[in-house]
């Protein structure tokens, strides 16, 4: 799965924001205020409609008065649009898919104006709608993978949703007869969006069986204990980077209380005893929880991490980078935000994106798009120093 492209309308600040050609590892800076959030909440937005509904992940986003708060100010008779260009292995190939929702209010109430998802059956000709919504009563193709049959002989089933504020592909993608939306379904659920809190991670938890870490890390220990117990190589590998890159760390081990639940404790070599968390300091506990999600031997298929600097030694997050992109390299996409130029000079030009706000607008701006950007960076600057000394921005790289 790569997202290729996203286009967002009418998104709080995003009033027509376009990424294209998106590479599988992608770091966003700007100024406070400038949309970084906004954009990163688009991610959590869609997977907040899936799980719940259009009003759920309105009210999420914008309080009480929901689509009112979130649509672009000046532009509240229009409608909010997401579109997603995926490539997605359905029926035996990988195809080029678009997944486009169009959200507006009728009545004071939030509808679905339009949700379609489509792809190329065969290399010629536009895009076949295998499913195509319009508030809340549309169709879906149950034998899209008859490749042979000309498109009038696709069997459509037609459905009416309960609410025309429910997503199609939350119902229809539960069933594999409806392959496109079975497997968008699929792969939004796997999103990972970081809201890691260090007060969530830390302290002792009820025993569970987590193998994936959660948004807020606050299933850390039970992860650790099922790396170290089913994957030790794989945790072996993250107590040695622990070990070389936090002082004093020898060894990480996640024990059981004499009450049945699970702890973290810390050991540092200077001391005979381990510490458990509650003692060892917060950005000890995050570099930990990071190489845990990135070494999940099943990794998410997208990752989004707001500002994963913070609590962290700036001599730490070049390396810390550098695991990001060794993530991406493996095959799961990330997104990253950052404020930080250490962060950031671990960064390709390929890689880079800074987002800048005009009267309340939005836009973002790609690296390898300015030659002067691209000169400075080949003569050796590094990204990092030339965002802190405020010299990205698109008016002062033209030529």
């Amino acid at each position: 799965m790569h997202i290729e492209s996203i286009r967002i309308k009418n998104f709080k600040a995003l009033q027509d924001v376009s990424i294209v050609k998106l590479p599988n590892y992608s770091v966003f800076v700007g100024c406070n205020g400038a949309g970084k959030t906004t954009l990163f909440r688009v991610f959590g937005f869609l997977k907040n409609c899936l799980q719940n509904n259009v009003r759920v992940a309105l009210n999420a986003e914008g309080g009480r008065n929901g689509f009112k708060e979130v649509v672009t100010r000046g532009h509240e008779k229009e409608t909010i649009e997401i579109e997603l260009k995926l490539r997605i292995r359905i029926t035996g190939g990988e195809r080029l898919v678009t997944y486009f929702l169009s959200i507006g209010q009728e009545s004071n109430q939030p509808v679905i104006f339009r949700e379609i998802l489509k792809y190329k059956r065969g290399p010629h000709g536009s895009p076949f709608h295998f499913l195509d919504f319009e508030r809340g009563e549309g169709y879906a193709i149950t034998n899209e993978e008859d490749f042979e049959k000309p498109d009038e002989e696709l069997n459509r089933e037609t459905q009416k949703l309960d609410t025309p504020d429910i997503l199609a592909i939350k119902g229809l993608g539960q069933f594999e007869r409806f392959k496109a939306a079975n497997a968008f379904r699929q792969l939004i659920e796997n999103w990972h969006i970081s809201d890691f809190h260090i007060s969530a991670a830390k302290g002792t938890k009820e025993d569970e069986d987590a193998r994936h870490l959660s948004s807020s890390g606050d299933n850390l220990p039970a992860v650790a204990r099922f790396l170290h117990e089913s994957h030790p190589g794989l945790f072996a590998e993250i107590k040695k980077k622990m070990q070389d890159r936090v002082p004093g760390v020898s060894n990480i081990e996640s024990t059981v209380t004499e009450d049945g639940r699970l702890l973290l404790r810390y050991q540092d070599g200077a001391f005979k005893d381990p510490f458990i968390d509650r003692n060892v300091s917060d950005g000890t506990i995050k570099m930990f929880a990071y190489l845990v999600l990135l070494h999940d031997p099943k990794p998410f298929p997208v990752l989004c991490v707001e500002e994963p600097e913070n609590q962290l030694y700036p001599e730490l997050l070049e390396e810390l980078a550098e695991e990001f992109a060794a993530y991406a390299a493996k095959g799961g996409q990330v997104f990253i935000s950052s404020h930080s130029p250490d962060f950031v000079n671990a960064t390709e030009l390929q890689n880079f994106f800074w987002l800048e706000k005009d009267a309340g607008v939005t836009r973002v701006c790609r690296g390898s798009d300015y030659p002067l950007l691209a000169s400075l960076v080949k003569e050796g600057e590094k990204l990092g120093q030339l965002w802190k000394q405020g010299l990205i921005h698109s008016e002062k790289l033209k030529q």
